[in-house]
């Protein structure tokens, strides 16, 4: 069996390098410390020029006060998915919360907030972020003729945003532009935005639309490595993510301070994404520019979507249609908008990871587990199940290998013997050995090595999914994204005392069931093998399962179960697998040497001969 540990250990070894190179390389980012944020700091509105979509520019304009902002009229927002508001001044999307998700399981738990606006009002509680449209002057029109963030929109009296009634904001600049602006929105998640411009005037007039989301700050998370959190856009077919650490390097452009702009000719969209919600500008199929951009001085975010410069001629009007995305990452959803809705890629704005091409057919599956069986944790279970099975080729094949090298063990140990200390005779007779008996030594690690992409991928698909946020698996986990809520540290909730709170560092001590289930099932898959004679190794082996136990205890309950159930699966896989080939796991015998004394072992020659040596 020395063949089949080292192998094993090689896999468990490799597994935990890339666990610590991912927590020592790229340690989950400390959010900075804020900025202090000039008092009603607002996006700078781009400007436009006399050509055919928006050039490269921003223009100073008055800010809106947070006064102005907390004292603005609002029209309400009611939709089966979405509650909030709407500001009367600058016109803007800036309340809004998500009626299906809660902060926690609490019953009094607050809704998951998204947009939020400036003031200090509760609905500024959370930081700021809002979603803002506009028109850019052009061809030397008055900035003061467009609507602006102070502007003072009208609405009619009693007017609620509903999927079955759309809204109209309306100003009129008193100089012969009337400006409208016609908000609709759907059962979920998106709205549509008509902005009308009608000129009364005896003369053309050139403008360009635009939208803009910001972001005061980033938001209070964890952000990982392993998960994109900031900006992300997709420009004629291509898919662009720009974390928000990168988004404060850029470069410096011209008029508009640090920016990256890039122009589509097709289609696209644009904005900010965290875990599991979104808030995305879309913009109607054709020419659009789209601008990532940050300001230091007052720590603004912004995602921008301007589209091409219109000419408006006396006695008509021109409208220009876009769309935002607020809401809940949420697959079906967001498929049905990339399907039915015609928005290019939209699914792609789910974080799939590098290994997308295995990411997305697992999530589907995961998706219809969960349909079938109602249960997300059960759904879990069931993939990691038929994953398992799927790869039983691969670890038969890795298992086989092994033995193969296991049976060469004494022909190996002659050729010791016989080379001695000539190092290119041993090699050279040990290759003959496997031509020999067609032996391959790699065959055994490489089914591994092919299987460590598609445990990654399963890993991202139950990391990213938004299906976990607060779903039960059965007793006391309730919230398969969080951490495991028991506790060794009270004996699982019978002594009356608190235990750390999860991402703290004494909570790795704060083992809960689940964690110590974990360690349990990687300790029971090493006991299908006699121990490792040699003592490094066996060192090794016996610490391995509870260093991992305490470095993913404090996973997400999700994880921590796929692991479980990965490792029990590959228990009873492996034990079919020997005992296929005659070699049936003395199990129970492996486990009884784990716990019995062992002999102390006799002194070394050498120190018996000088034990012996009479002193001078």
């Amino acid at each position: 069996m020395e063949s089949q540990n080292k192998n094993l250990i090689i896999a468990t070894v490799l597994s935990v390098l890339v666990l610590i190179g991912w927590t020592f390389f790229f340690p989950p980012q400390t959010p900075p410390a804020p900025t202090e944020t000039v008092a009603g700091s607002q996006p700078a509105v781009p400007t436009a020029e006399a050509t055919e979509t928006a050039t490269v520019g921003a223009l100073t304009t008055e800010a809106a006060t947070e006064a102005a902002v907390a004292a603005s009229p609002r029209i309400r927002i009611e939709t089966p998915n979405l509650t909030g508001s709407i500001s009367l001044v600058g016109g803007r999307l800036d309340d809004l919360s998500l009626k299906k998700y809660n902060e926690t399981l609490a019953p009094d738990s607050p809704l998951v907030r998204l947009l939020a606006p400036v003031g200090g009002t509760d609905l500024g509680a959370a930081k700021p972020y809002y979603a803002v449209y506009g028109w850019s002057p052009a061809g030397g029109l008055d900035p003061a003729l467009v609507p602006g963030p102070n502007t003072v929109w009208t609405a009619p009296a009693d007017a609620t945003l509903t999927p079955e009634t759309p809204v109209t904001l309306t100003w009129d600049n008193g100089a012969g532009l009337i400006f409208t602006r016609t908000i609709s929105v759907d059962g979920n998640y998106l709205f549509t935005v008509d902005q009308s411009v009608e000129n009364t005037t005896d003369a053309p007039v050139r403008l360009a639309p635009y939208g803009i989301v910001v972001r005061h700050g980033i938001p209070d998370s964890q952000r990982v490595y392993v998960l994109h959190e900031g900006a992300i856009r997709m420009t004629d077919g291509k898919l662009e993510e720009t974390k928000y650490s990168n988004i404060t390097k850029l470069d410096q452009v011209p008029g508009e301070g640090q920016a990256e702009i890039l122009k589509g000719t097709e289609n696209g969209w644009i904005g900010f994404t965290d875990k599991y919600w979104m808030a995305t500008l879309v913009p109607a199929d054709g020419a659009f520019t789209s601008v990532v951009k940050y300001t230091a001085a007052s720590d603004l975010y912004q995602a921008e979507v301007r589209m091409p410069v219109t000419e408006v001629a006396p006695g008509a009007s021109a409208t220009v249609e876009s769309r935002l995305f607020a809401g809940a990452k949420e697959w079906e959803v967001i498929k049905s908008y990339q399907d039915q809705g015609g928005i290019s890629r939209f699914v792609d704005s789910i974080d799939w990871g590098w290994f997308f091409f295995l990411t997305k057919p697992m999530f589907q599956l995961l998706h219809w587990l969960h349909g079938a069986i109602g249960n997300m944790g059960w759904a879990i279970v069931a993939l990691t199940l038929i994953i398992k099975l799927l790869v039983f080729p691969l670890a038969r094949k890795s298992y086989i290998s092994m033995a193969k090298m296991k049976e060469l063990q004494p022909e190996m140990e002659k050729l010791k013997e016989i080379a001695g200390s000539d190092r290119a005779k041993m090699q050279q007779g040990m290759m003959e050995l496997y031509k020999k008996n067609k032996v391959n030594p790699a065959a055994g690690c490489l089914p591994i090595i092919l299987q460590i992409p598609i445990f990654f991928a399963l890993y991202k698909v139950i990391y990213v999914t938004i299906e976990l946020y607060h779903a039960p698996w059965l007793g006391w986990i309730r919230d398969l994204s969080a951490p495991d809520p028991s506790s060794i540290l009270n004996l699982f909730g019978l002594l009356p005392w608190g235990t750390p709170e999860p991402h703290t560092m004494f909570f790795m001590l704060s083992l809960g069931v689940l964690p110590i289930l974990l360690g349990v099932s990687m300790w029971l898959q090493q006991k299908l093998n006699p121990a490792p004679t040699d003592p490094s190794q066996a060192m090794i082996f016996a610490w391995m399962p509870w260093v991992f136990m305490f470095m993913l205890g404090s996973f997400a309950s999700g994880l921590v179960l796929y692991w479980i159930a990965n490792n029990m699966i590959t228990f009873f896989q492996q034990y079919a697998i020997m005992a296929m080939h005659g070699q049936r796991p003395d199990l129970f015998g492996n486990i009884r040497s784990t716990f019995k004394r062992k002999p102390k072992s006799e002194p070394a020659a050498a120190d018996k001969a000088k034990a012996a040596k009479p002193k001078k």
